[in-house]
């Protein structure tokens, strides 16, 4: 089993993103169209968390999502289904990372920094409702107190 799980979570791609010190205020970079992590252009959002709270759990089932946290810090848990495993990652301004994460793994994220943070996704697609799965934060069983 543990096969699978390197197998699954290897799916996820972490990438260290550069960040431009300048005067007036830093330069963050995101995604450039000829980075092997840009499978096209759908939509960008933002998502606000405040500190300790959570928003879970979501799967896309077509979207390639692209993350990153420009602002503030927030723990992101990924559950991998048919190894009922997860993967951790906490990003932000001080770990300042992408995530890309293909569809088809459940997903979800807390608030860590001390007030509003801030999800960016540029993802491959339009949003659309009818693409996405939810389900209930008790029915996937995670210790959120870990982040």
């Amino acid at each position: 089993m543990l096969a699978l799980v390197d197998i699954m979570s290897s799916l996820i791609k972490v990438e260290d993103l550069k960040t431009i010190s300048v005067d007036g205020g830093d330069v963050k970079k995101f995604l450039r169209s000829n980075e092997e992590s840009f499978c096209g252009f759908g939509e960008a959002y933002f998502s606000f968390i405040k500190k300790g709270k959570i928003k879970a759990w979501k799967l896309h089932t077509e979207m390639t999502m692209n993350l990153v946290v420009p602002v503030g810090e927030v723990g992101f848990v990924f559950y991998f289904e048919p190894s009922s495993s997860f993967e951790v990652f906490k990003i932000g301004t001080n770990n300042y990372k992408r995530l890309t994460v293909p569809p088809n793994i459940w997903f979800g994220f807390k608030g860590l920094g001390l007030y509003s943070n801030l999800v960016v996704n540029l993802s491959n697609i339009v949003h659309d409702p009818s693409e996405a799965k939810k389900s209930e934060i008790s029915k996937i069983k995670f210790d959120w107190n870990k982040l």
